[in-house]
C-alpha cells in the first residue's frame, strides 16, 4: 500500500497555507499521470469511453468479456417464451436489462421533472424494527421499489422526484444553488408503506475498473482505515456484512464481491433468480407475483452469472486527457491540499486475483473503499448493515470526465443531485466539511482548476 501526496508550488502554497498545516503531507511524489488503471487503461474519447475490455486482455478473457457483454445487454423476457434462456423477467422489477441503467457500462441519472418515470435509478426502502433496533425489509414490499411488472402483475408502485433549490454564497460572494430531492411514491399496489418508511433514493452507477477495486487486498484497506484513525482528520471505517465479510461494492459497500452484486441486482432490479439469490422476489403479500411462471429455478445458470462477473471485473477505465497542462497539476496539488485525497485516495495496488490482468497493479481510483460521515445534507436516513445513515463509501472517479461523452450528462452523487463536480463538493459535510469550505472560499481561478483536474480523471 503506498499513500500518495505531493507538496504543492507556487501561489498554492499561499492560498491554502493554514490548511496545508493540518494535512498529512508526505514526500515528494509525481503527479497522476495518464494511466489511472496500470497497464489496463484504454485510450478512447468517445461515448464508448466505458466499453471496452482491459488491455492486454488475453484471447480467451475476451472471448467471456463479449459474451458478457451480450449478457449484460439483453432485455429479458417473462416466461415462458421461446427465449428459455433469457425468461424469467420480474414479476415485478424496475428494468429489462443490466444496460437499461448501466447505459453504455456508464452512469445512470434521475429525472430533472417531477413527471418523468425513473429510468436509471430506483428507490430503496426498508423500516425500523423495535425489536432488534435494526432496519429491515418493508413486509409487504421488500427492501427495492419495483415500479414494473409483467402482464397480470401489479408493479408496487410509482416514483416521482421533485427538486428544490439550496441557495448558497462562496467566499467571494458569488451565489451558487444546489438542488435537494423530494421522493415521492404514488399508487402503492399492496398496501399503505407506512408513515415511517425509510426511502435512499440510488442511481446506477458507472461499473469501469470494478475488477481493479475488488483486487485490492482487504488487508490494505484496513490498513488505510487504521491510518485515518491515527492521523485523525477522516475517520473512514469498513462496513462489515453477514458473516463479517468486508463490503466493497455499492453506494454503502453493502455487497462484498462482484458475482454477489451481480447476482444482487438481477434479483433486486430484473427478477431474474440465481444460486446466490434463488427465491422470487415476491413478498407474502403479493400474491399474483407469487403464482407467477418463473423462468427455470435459477433463472440464470452459474455459467451465465459467472460470464456476467468476468465482464464486469474486466471493464477497462479510460486514460486521463491532457494530464500534463498547468491548470490540471495545479488542480491536483490543490485537491490534494483541501483534504479530498484523505478519502478520495490517489494510488492502491493490486494484490492476487483470478484474472492475472488484474494483478499486482499500481492504480489511482482515488478511493478507500471505507464508509465516510457525509454529514446531515447527504444523510438518507436508512441505515444499510453497519453504515449509518449519514455514511456512505468513498466513490472512485476515475472516468468522472467522460461521464458527458459516454452518458450525456453530469449528475453526481448517490442520487444524481449534484449537476457537475463543483455541486457535488458543495454537498459534502460531516468530515468532508474542512475540504468543502476550503474549496467553498477558495478564489474563482483556483476553483475552477480543481473542477478541470476532476474532469480531467
Amino acid at each position: 500500500m503506498s499513500f500518495r501526496c505531493w507538496e504543492p508550488v507556487g501561489p498554492a502554497v499561499i492560498l491554502m497555507g493554514a490548511l496545508l498545516a493540518a494535512l498529512p503531507l508526505q514526500a515528494q511524489d509525481a503527479p497522476l499521470g495518464p494511466d489511472l488503471a496500470g497497464t489496463t487503461g484504454r485510450k478512447i474519447v468517445t461515448q464508448m469511453a466505458f466499453t471496452l475490455p482491459l488491455a492486454g486482455l488475453d484471447a480467451e478473457r475476451q472471448r467471456e468479456f463479449f459474451f458478457g457483454n451480450r449478457l449484460f445487454n439483453t432485455n429479458w423476457v417473462a416466461a415462458p417464451s421461446s427465449t428459455e434462456k433469457f425468461d424469467g423477467l420480474g414479476p415485478t422489477f424496475n428494468r429489462v436489462s443490466c444496460d437499461a441503467c448501466h447505459l453504455r457500462d456508464g452512469r445512470g441519472q434521475v429525472p430533472d421533472s417531477a413527471g418523468e418515470p425513473l429510468q436509471s435509478a430506483l428507490v430503496r426502502i426498508s423500516v425500523w424494527d423495535v425489536a432488534t433496533k435494526t432496519a429491515i425489509p418493508h413486509p409487504a414490499y421488500g427492501d427495492q421499489l419495483n415500479d414494473r411488472a409483467i402482464s397480470g402483475v401489479k408493479a408496487e408502485a410509482r416514483v416521482r422526484v421533485s427538486w428544490a433549490e439550496v441557495p448558497g454564497k462562496f467566499g467571494d460572494g458569488s451565489a451558487y444553488s444546489l438542488r435537494k430531492p423530494t421522493i415521492q411514491i404514488d399508487q402503492p399496489a399492496y398496501g399503505p408503506l407506512g408513515k415511517d418508511l425509510l426511502t435512499s433514493l440510488r442511481v446506477a452507477p458507472a461499473v469501469i475498473g470494478l475488477g481493479l477495486l475488488e483486487a485490492v487486498p482487504e488487508a490494505d484497506i484496513l490498513a488505510l482505515a487504521e491510518k485515518q484513525a491515527k492521523d485523525g482528520i477522516v475517520s473512514g471505517r469498513p462496513n462489515r456484512l453477514d458473516g463479517g465479510k468486508l463490503g466493497r461494492f455499492g453506494w454503502k459497500a453493502n455487497q462484498p464481491d462482484l458475482r454477489t452484486q451481480n447476482a444482487g441486482a438481477a434479483n433486486g432490479d430484473i427478477g431474474i433468480t440465481t444460486s446466490l439469490f434463488p427465491k422470487q422476489n415476491c413478498p407474502p403479500a403479493q400474491k399474483a407475483c407469487l403464482a407467477a411462471p418463473n423462468g427455470g429455478e435459477p433463472e440464470m445458470s452459474d455459467a451465465y452469472l459467472d460470464k456476467l462477473t468476468t465482464y464486469t471485473q474486466t471493464l477497462a477505465v479510460p486514460r486521463r486527457r491532457e494530464w500534463e497542462t498547468p491548470e490540471l497539476t495545479r488542480g491536483e496539488a490543490l485537491f490534494t491540499g483541501f483534504g479530498c485525497a484523505a478519502c478520495h485516495v490517489s494510488t492502491l495496488k493490486t494484490g492476487d486475483h483470478k484474472i492475472p490482468e488484474l494483478r499486482n497493479q499500481t492504480i489511482h481510483p482515488l478511493t478507500d473503499l471505507l464508509l465516510h460521515d457525509m454529514g446531515p445534507g447527504l444523510a438518507d436516513g436508512r441505515p444499510d448493515h453497519e453504515a449509518g445513515p449519514s455514511e456512505w463509501r468513498t466513490p472512485p472517479l476515475w472516468g468522472l470526465g467522460m461521464i458527458p461523452q459516454a452518458n450525456q450528462h453530469e449528475h453526481l452523487l448517490h442520487d444524481g443531485r449534484a449537476r457537475g463536480p463543483a455541486e457535488a463538493i458543495l454537498w459534502h459535510g460531516g468530515e468532508a466539511e474542512t475540504a468543502k469550505e476550503a474549496f467553498r472560499t477558495a478564489p474563482a481561478a483556483d476553483r475552477a482548476a480543481l473542477v478541470a483536474f476532476l474532469r480531467s480523471l
